[in-house]
Formats: C-alpha cells, sequence, structure tokens
C-alpha cells in the first residue's frame, strides 16, 4: 500500500469549530491581543518578537508605505481605471512595479551590507570596511544601494528616526552601523554627497532584526500594499486617473 502524501506545515490549518495559526488558537488566542505587524514578523521570522522588535518593524512599514505619486501608486490607479471591477488587479499592478528603483532597494541594501560583513569577518572599524565596500562597487560600476535620492537631496527625514528607535530599542546592529559608516565615507569616494535613503535604512534596521535578507522585498510590498489602497480609495472619491492617462495621450508625438 503507497504510503499516504503528507504536506507538512507550521503556519495555520483548520478544522470544523478551530482555525490553528502559529500553534495558536486564532480567535482564542490572536484576534484583538496580536497587532498585525507582530503577526507578519511572526509569520515570517517562526518565533515571536519582542516589544521591541515590533517597534522597530512597524517603524519600517509606516516608513515604506506610501511616498506620493510613485510609478507603483500611478500603475494602480490607471488599472483601476482601465478595469473598477478589479480592485485586485490594480493593487497586485502597483505591487508589481516594486523593483530596483521604487522599493526593492530595501532588499538591495540589506543584501549589499550582509555581503559585506559576511566578507569581512569580525569588524573593529566600520569606516574602513564601509570604504573598501564603496570603493570596490565604484571600480565596478555598481551602485551602492540605499545612497541618494530622487526628492530629499541632503537628508531621508525617515533615516534618522529609524536609527534613534532602534538605538532606544537596543536593535542598532551591525547592519545599521556599517549603513551609517557608508553615509560618512562615500564622500571620499565618490566625490560627493548623497542622503542615506530611507529604502536603505529600513532594509538596514530588518536586517538587524534577523530577518533573511531574501525576503525583505516582500515586507516593502506588505507596507506598500497599504499604500496603494488608500490610493485607490482616494481614486475613487476623488478620480485622477483619466487625467493622467489624457494628459499623457494628448503630449505623445508620433514618431513613424
Amino acid at each position: 500500500m503507497a504510503d499516504e502524501l503528507s504536506f507538512p506545515t507550521g503556519i495555520g490549518t483548520s478544522d470544523p469549530t478551530t482555525i490553528s495559526l502559529l500553534g495558536q488558537d486564532l480567535a482564542a488566542d490572536l484576534m484583538g491581543t496580536v497587532g498585525f505587524g507582530e503577526l507578519a514578523y511572526w509569520l515570517v521570522a517562526g518565533r515571536r518578537p519582542t516589544p521591541g522588535e515590533v517597534r522597530v518593524f512597524e517603524a519600517v512599514l509606516v516608513a515604506l508605505a506610501d511616498h506620493g505619486f510613485t510609478p507603483t501608486a500611478i500603475a494602480a490607479r490607471l488599472t483601476y481605471l482601465s478595469a473598477p471591477e478589479s480592485l485586485q488587479g490594480a493593487l497586485a499592478a502597483g505591487l508589481l512595479g516594486g523593483g530596483s528603483r521604487f522599493l526593492g532597494v530595501t532588499e538591495d541594501c540589506g543584501r549589499f551590507l550582509a555581503d559585506t560583513l559576511a566578507q569581512a569577518g569580525e569588524v573593529t572599524d566600520y569606516d574602513a570596511v564601509a570604504l573598501d565596500a564603496v570603493t570596490r562597487a565604484k571600480q565596478e560600476r555598481r551602485l551602492v544601494p540605499g545612497l541618494g535620492h530622487p526628492v530629499h537631496k541632503e537628508q531621508d527625514p525617515r533615516t534618522p528616526v529609524l536609527i534613534r528607535i532602534a538605538t532606544e530599542e537596543g536593535l542598532h546592529g551591525p547592519h545599521l552601523r556599517l549603513f551609517e559608516a557608508i553615509g560618512r565615507v562615500h564622500p571620499q569616494v565618490l566625490g560627493r554627497t548623497l542622503p542615506l535613503n530611507g529604502a536603505g535604512v529600513c532594509g538596514a534596521a530588518l536586517a538587524d532584526l534577523g530577518l533573511p535578507v531574501e525576503m525583505l522585498r516582500g515586507f516593502a510590498l506588505l507596507a506598500r500594499a497599504a499604500g496603494l489602497l488608500g490610493h485607490l480609495a482616494e481614486e475613487r472619491r476623488r478620480p485622477l486617473g483619466m487625467d493622467i492617462y489624457r494628459t499623457v495621450d494628448r503630449n505623445a508625438v508620433y514618431e513613424p
């Protein structure tokens, strides 16, 4: 007799009377007790976060929720204009735009910092490690993730706040320290001063929480889903999608 198929999971299950999630009774133990940010962390990390970890994690989610009429928000609004019966399609369209220029920098920066720390071994001088990393990136003609911002030319207002929160919670770890060091030394290599952007500091903070760097873009998308839903709600109240479409269409130049 063939062995029965088995699909083990530690996330959740249900039966006719109960729903279990992460080993807890969803209705009795989690609803009204656990916040969504705490639950999201728990689902990925496989352990319940401390209150300090929840504070840093939720600060990251708030920092990444929205940044105005970014391409992700415009994509969501225009998709909703085209298919107002498909809210999920509009939301998905915005999320699909999370890449190397918008949102994806969170993961790119976290990975860059983690790789640099792994190559450096035990770090006693973060500035020296940062100087070497930025120099190598320039030599290889690669951008340093987390440096620069299209709007905030001098300082991204999110960066010092998140660093302060992490410090207050005792979670100012090696990734944030290296990120700050990059902010100090990069002018020596690049010949100009760029701000440490919010997406980058979020990646550093998430890496210091011990979350897998391969998952960091997912947290950025989780945060932006809330912002996109807000844009779609506003689009219903005060439509702009048609104006955006017509502006582009009426100014298009046909060049056969």
